[in-house]
C-alpha cells in the first residue's frame, strides 16, 4: 500500500485542539470536522489538504486531549499520512482505527521541507522524497495494523474479518 502526496510541515508538541479545536464538536459529520483540520496552527489547511497531503511534525504529535476527531478531521480533510518523530499515544492508536496511516519518522522535520513530494510504502516502511531524491527508513507497521488501515479502520476491518483479527 501506498500513498502520496506534497509535505505540510507542523513543529512539536501539536495538541489535538490544535489538530481539532473543540469549539466544533458539536457535528457528528466527518467531512464538517474536515473543514476545521490543523485550524489552530493552519487557517488555511483544510482547502490545502484537498490536494493528498502528507503531514510532517516533530515529536509528540497529537498531545492533550483524547479526541477522536482530531486524527478524523486529518483523514477527511484528505491527509494520506501522518509522520512524526513521536505520536502521543492515544492519538497514534485513535488515527489506526479510524484508519489513517501513522509513522514514526526519526528527525522527520530535518529531512523534509514544506511542499516535497513524497511517497511513502507503508509495508516497507520507506519514505520517498521524490523532491529531494531521498529514501527514508521508517519503522515498518505491523500486518495487522496494515490490515486495519487497508479496510479502512478498525470498525471495517472487524466487519470484513467477522468480528475477529488475526
Amino acid at each position: 500500500m501506498e500513498v502520496s502526496g506534497k509535505a505540510a510541515i507542523f513543529g512539536s508538541n501539536v495538541s489535538t485542539d490544535a489538530i481539532f479545536p473543540s469549539k466544533y464538536m458539536t457535528s457528528l459529520d466527518p467531512l464538517e470536522l474536515a473543514k476545521h483540520a490543523m485550524e489552530g496552527v493552519d487557517s488555511g489547511f483544510a482547502q490545502k489538504a484537498q490536494e493528498s497531503l502528507i503531514v510532517i511534525a516533530g515529536s509528540n504529535f497529537g498531545c492533550g486531549s483524547s479526541r477522536e476527531q482530531a486524527p478524523l478531521a486529518l483523514k477527511y480533510a484528505g491527509v494520506k499520512c501522518v509522520l512524526a518523530e513521536s505520536f502521543a499515544r492515544i492519538f497514534y492508536r485513535n488515527a489506526i482505527n479510524i484508519g489513517l496511516p501513522v509513522l514514526e519518522l526519526p528527525e522527520s522535520s530535518k529531512k523534509i521541507e514544506e511542499g516535497d513530494m513524497l511517497t511513502i510504502s507503508l509495508e516497507e516502511g520507506k519514505v520517498m522524497n521524490q523532491t529531494k531524491g531521498l529514501i527514508l527508513d521508517a519503522p515498518k507497521l505491523p500486518e495487522f495494523i496494515l490490515d486495519i488501515i487497508r479496510a479502512g479502520g478498525l470498525v471495517e476491518h472487524l466487519k470484513q474479518t467477522g468480528g475477529t483479527t488475526r
